[in-house]
């Protein structure tokens, strides 16, 4: 498994430049990289210096590159649907469709590319890959996708299985699954062949984004008034995917004033590039592992029965906080995160709850 990167910040502020150097500084430690750009158009390959296909291809020593193209993934997950399909259905019904044939809805290339740094990393062939996304929402709520569908998964089914409907139905499904499926084998919860396969996947998605030797951002910013304020909330936000941001990288100044509005991560000066010399960059980033440092999204105490969220980027007025279901349901900015809780504080009724130094703190 490989060790995944990608960065957050404003448009412009020279995440591309940095992912870049990023990837190089780990090719020279003699590691496999691959570095994956998210923009379709010409531009990524102007900013790498050499020609980028849908495949990866190395461009250095150690180092590969490749970039994105939704079409082409588009018709390689059809034909792994199509394939999934066959594996548990007597007659399937997609085989007739064909990939080439399907356009693309909004979003999919979202889902898509998840999929894509899945198979890259469950590969084998890499230790690193930089992921060059989009720095903003859309890369948050990708990475964050995994964690969502679970949720929605978990919850519809039992609100389905508790249901009069449900309860009427169950006795059906085992009989009537076993005539369309060809591997149907159920035991106790009727449901859990039919997601068990996704489960998996999504809980290993899930890991990932939550592990910082897994996965981890950085923030790209300049002394920009705007690009700090961008920062700052994408700092959070990441934080509601559970997604942990090792630290800053000021482009293109020597110093931030506003340095004490990101505590308490290191902020990493980074210099105007030389033409056509990646050294100076290079030399200036961050040793990106020691994200493992950086303060940890969330962190349960069963003992002191509190559960602690960090939510730099916001004050109290932005974050909101309910118990409807059996998880909590935290609300921050433009991100909604259900927490699951451990089976000693399932259940249990929040007593208490306060916003500190960046903390909300959660006590039951």
């Amino acid at each position: 498994m490989a060790f995944i990167l990608t960065f957050l910040g404003k448009g412009g502020t020279g995440r591309t430049t940095l992912a870049i150097a990023a990837a190089k500084k780990f090719a020279t430690q003699g590691k496999r990289v691959l570095l994956i750009g998210q923009d379709p158009s010409p531009a990524f390959g102007l900013s790498v210096g050499a020609n980028v296909g849908a495949e990866p291809h190395a461009i250095a020593p150690n180092l590969q590159v490749v970039q994105l193209q939704t079409a082409p993934l588009l018709e390689r997950s059809w034909d792994e649907v199509k394939a999934l399909e066959a594996q548990y259905l007597r007659t399937p019904f997609f085989r007739e469709v064909y990939g080439q044939e399907l356009g693309i809805f909004p979003g999919m290339d979202s889902a898509l590319t998840l999929n894509a740094l899945r198979e890259y990393d469950g590969s084998g062939h890499y230790d690193v890959i930089v992921y060059d996304g989009m720095g903003d929402q859309t890369t948050l709520r990708m990475l964050g996708m995994p964690d969502v569908i679970g949720w929605y998964i978990r919850r519809f089914r039992q609100v389905f299985a508790d249901s009069d409907l449900g309860k009427t139905l169950s006795p059906f499904i085992q009989p009537v699954a076993s005539a369309v499926l060809t591997n149907a084998s159920f035991a106790g919860d009727n449901f859990a062949q039919p997601t068990g396969q996704v489960n998996d996947l999504l809980n290993q998605g899930k890991e990932a984004v939550n592990n910082p030797k897994r996965m981890a951002a950085y923030l790209v910013t300049t002394d920009d008034p705007g690009a700090i304020a961008v920062a700052r909330y994408l700092w959070g936000s990441a934080q509601q995917v559970g997604l942990t941001v090792g630290g800053v990288l000021l482009n293109r100044a020597s110093r931030l004033s506003e340095a004490d509005l990101f505590q308490p991560l290191s902020v990493s000066p980074i210099p105007d590039q030389p033409v056509n010399d990646w050294q100076p960059l290079i030399e200036a980033l961050p040793e990106f592992e020691e994200a493992t440092q950086a303060p940890r999204p969330i962190a349960i105490n069963i003992a002191e029965r509190k559960v602690s969220l960090f939510l730099p980027g916001f004050d109290k007025k932005q974050v909101k906080l309910t118990q409807y279901g059996p998880e909590l349901t935290i609300e921050a900015g433009d991100q909604r995160r259900n927490v699951s809780l451990p089976p000693a504080l399932r259940g249990q009724p929040v007593t208490g709850a306060k916003f500190q130094d960046g903390y909300l703190i959660i006590s039951f």
